[in-house]
């Protein structure tokens, strides 16, 4: 009985949790666009600074270019999760569960680690809107994957 009553909440968070990775997606390519255009520009015969990094981001805080890496990172794979998470709801039985679990499972790990970076963000201060919104998002979806890991579980 369970089974059949944890199908159709999965399938709520599966939604819910695609729609939030693909605009953590969004803004984090944004960011990475932002990052490219708007760096560090080295004419020929120049050297690197010595306080050069690799994910410098010119807007934000020191905790930002982690935070839009992680946050990709984890948007892939949570997209990837809900992909086989679409599968897992099609045919509901216990051959589709093991992957989408484990995938659920490393989308998740991977969202706790740039929650972390969020929140290093967000005691740094000094960010604008568009990160403002992906942190949120980021720490939503830590909790409604971790929701949907459980209701997986359930219906197992």
């Amino acid at each position: 009985m369970a089974s059949a009553q944890m199908k159709p909440v999965a399938a709520l968070l599966l939604f819910l949790n695609f729609c939030m990775y693909s605009i953590v997606l969004g803004i984090g390519a944004w960011a990475v666009n932002r990052a490219i255009d708007y760096g560090f520009i080295i004419g020929p015969g120049f050297k690197l600074p010595a306080d050069f990094s690799p994910i410098y981001f010119p807007m934000g805080n020191a905790a930002t270019g982690f935070f839009v890496t992680f946050a990709m990172l984890a948007g892939v794979v949570g997209v990837a999760s809900a992909i086989a998470g679409i599968n897992h709801i099609r045919s509901w039985n216990a051959s589709s569960f093991p992957s989408a679990a484990s995938i659920a499972g490393v989308a998740w790990t991977l969202t706790v680690l740039a929650m972390g970076f969020a929140c290093k963000e967000i005691e740094l201060e000094l960010r604008n809107a568009r990160l403002r919104t992906m942190e949120a998002f980021l720490i939503i979806l830590t909790v409604t994957q971790l929701v949907y890991i459980a209701a997986i579980h359930g219906g197992a």
